[in-house]
């Protein structure tokens, strides 16, 4: 087989859609992490209802509008969630980081859940804020 083929092959391979179930991205973590995430995602739906979507690399949460959060990491003992809000929110104890995304009108606010605790009514309040904000 010519060197063409084989790049051709590693190509191909590369292109192969992905599974899209949030459930791959659940496979193999720890029971810790599935608590967190199920704890996470069962909050959410006492305040509406959402979807539950995966991309390549993350897991997205939407309202019938739009997505208003992403589970970007499912660590051993940890979950990290990204808020996509339309303006910058500093004043908060739960967001260990808040950065606007360039050449958009759209600010990232980074939510690290490592105990259920953690889903306090601080966190519920942006959680409500993400679910009833416009697109």
């Amino acid at each position: 087989m010519s060197w063409f083929f084989c790049y051709l092959e590693l190509v191909m391979a590369a292109k192969k859609p992905s599974s899209d179930k949030p459930e791959d991205f659940l496979k193999e973590k720890s029971e810790y992490t599935l608590a967190l995430y199920d704890h996470f995602i069962s909050e959410f739906k006492k305040i509406g209802k959402i979807e539950i979507e995966s991309t390549k690399t993350m897991i997205g949460i939407s309202n019938s509008n739009k997505r208003i959060a992403w589970v970007t990491q499912l660590g051993k003992n940890f979950i990290h969630v990204v808020f996509p809000f339309k303006k910058e929110y500093k004043d908060n104890l739960c967001f260990q980081k808040v950065g606007q995304v360039p050449g958009q009108k759209q600010f990232n606010h980074h939510f690290r859940m490592l105990y259920k605790e953690d889903i306090n009514k601080e966190v519920i309040k942006f959680m409500k804020l993400a679910f009833d904000e416009k697109s």
